[in-house]
């Protein structure tokens, strides 16, 4: 089936507000390629379960292309027109599954050696796209907090290389009453902007405390989930002919009820299962889910608060015993989980450097008990070191100022 065949009976399976969206665009959708089509609905079909953000994004990009005309459509897609499709993927039921004709389009593209073609074909739609639709700015300066080393009594080496020449490392910072004095911040923060899906906790370990229109994600509140999950995986692998592919796919379409999760905020439950299922390692590794759940809040929900701590991992072990040992009997790595979340914490500045308003925003990363921080903002110098005393809550003040 090709675009131009489409009709509304097709979309009866989809969410109530993704079959809207995309029935009042229909027209618009029917005049594009195939090689494009079901990439647009893959994002489109989870309407209903994804943050304002992402809702904006597609509601823009969609309304931007239903107002193209016949000579702007044709240079949009004039790349993408260009792609070759072998028969069997216009059989597939690519408006149910797009995913599925996904994996399958860039199993084919490969084959045939036209992967550089839609890559570039990808990336001029996305130049057009971002100056006919471009992203909102944020209501206000994003901040990125980053605490790591929980447990860590003692570390010589030198911590937040990657960030330093980007900002001031502060050496003399009070630790005193740290964390409470972060997720203050954070508290206020989502007083003063209550935007839903704003502002985030995200904690590798037990969350510190439950904070009012923060939106609260932890290693430890998962487990339940974790554990599920790792049961299921576990079978899926003893099937005959499960392969890697076949498993994530499989994965990738599991939904919160079939864990038998059906009450909570739909939009954060299918972000939770996402977060496992999506994430190589975040379910048994802390640090892994910590640093994966903060990439994809930021990508996904663009908050302009996200406060990260991460905690200490069990030990590297053979996957096996990493997959079947209950939680009590794993031994924790304090020293490696360090190391891990001091990269962590770089990603996820980097990660944060990728959403509009990126000139103005503010990071902060702090060793958890210790006298060592770095803080990234435009009104503090780079590549240089300040002994000066001060608690974190005035150092956020200072980088925020």
């Amino acid at each position: 089936m090709q675009p131009a065949n489409l009709n509304p009976e097709l979309f009866a399976g989809y969410p109530p507000e993704a079959r809207k969206l995309v029935l009042a665009h229909l027209d618009a959708i029917r005049k594009m390629p195939l090689s494009f089509v079901p990439n647009l609905l893959r994002e489109a079909i989870d309407y209903d379960f994804k943050f304002p953000a992402e809702r904006l994004s597609i509601t823009k990009e969609l309304d931007a292309l239903s107002a193209l005309t016949d000579a702007e459509r044709e240079e949009w897609f004039k790349g993408f027109a260009q792609i070759t499709l072998a028969p069997a993927l216009e059989k597939l039921d690519w408006v149910n599954e797009p995913v599925r004709f996904g994996e399958q389009e860039s199993a084919h593209l490969w084959s045939t050696h036209q992967q550089d073609a839609f890559r570039e074909a990808a990336t001029e739609y996305g130049t057009l796209l971002h100056k006919t639709a471009p992203p909102r700015e944020p209501a206000a300066k994003r901040l990125g907090i980053a605490v790591i080393g929980q447990g860590v009594t003692s570390y010589s080496a030198p911590l937040f290389r990657n960030l330093r020449p980007h900002g001031t490392y502060f050496s003399s910072v009070k630790p005193d009453n740290g964390l409470p004095l972060l997720i203050d911040a954070v508290r206020k923060r989502a007083s003063v902007h209550p935007e839903p899906y704003a502002h985030w906790y995200v904690d590798g370990g037990e969350e510190a405390e439950q904070v009012s229109q923060v939106t609260c994600v932890s290693y430890k509140g998962m487990e339940g989930l974790r554990s599920a999950l790792l049961r299921e995986i576990q079978h899926q692998i003893l099937r005959p002919g499960m392969g890697p592919v076949e498993l994530n796919h499989n994965l990738a379409g599991m939904k919160p009820a079939d864990f038998g999760i059906e009450k909570g905020d739909p939009v954060m439950n299918r972000f939770q299962l996402k977060v496992l299922t999506e994430g190589s390692g975040t379910q048994i590794f802390s640090t892994t889910f910590a640093q994966w759940s903060a990439r994809e809040a930021l990508r996904r929900a663009q908050p302009l608060t996200l406060l990260v701590r991460f905690a200490p991992r069990q030990r590297q072990r053979p996957m096996n015993d990493l997959l079947s040992d209950s939680p009590v009997q794993q031994e924790t790595d304090s020293v490696g989980s360090l190391v891990d979340a001091d990269m962590g914490a770089y990603y996820h500045w980097i990660n944060q450097q990728r959403l509009p308003g990126a000139t103005d925003s503010v990071f902060v990363a702090w060793f958890e008990g210790h006298q060592q921080a770095v803080a990234i903002s435009p009104h503090l110098p780079r590549g240089v070191e300040s002994s000066s005393a001060m608690d974190l809550g005035d150092l956020l003040q200072l980088a925020l100022s």
